[in-house]
């Protein structure tokens, strides 16, 4: 799997979200849909399409809000009502 070099922003909930790709890092591998050596006529192509974890992430800013996705599933309307029952 190719992988990138990014930077992003560091949430309070500890998530980090890419706001810019930096490079990609070629893994060589012609079954990966990102490498330069992958076949141009796959079909059809059963080969990875996903990057692998990033190869250097740089924390551009830091901010205490949670990141869009936590927020609405833990302050926002995806938030469940807690009862005192367990």
């Amino acid at each position: 799997m190719c992988n990138l070099e990014t930077e992003g922003t560091k949430h309070g909930c500890g998530h980090y979200v890419i706001t810019k790709k930096l490079r990609k890092i070629d893994c060589g591998n012609r079954y990966c849909v990102w490498s330069i050596d992958h076949p141009k006529l796959c079909h059809p192509c059963y080969c990875d399409k996903f990057f692998g974890p990033d190869a250097k992430e740089t924390v551009t800013a830091s901010t205490p809000e949670y990141c869009s996705d936590c927020d609405y599933w833990y302050r926002g309307p995806g938030k469940q009502q807690r009862t005192g029952r367990r």
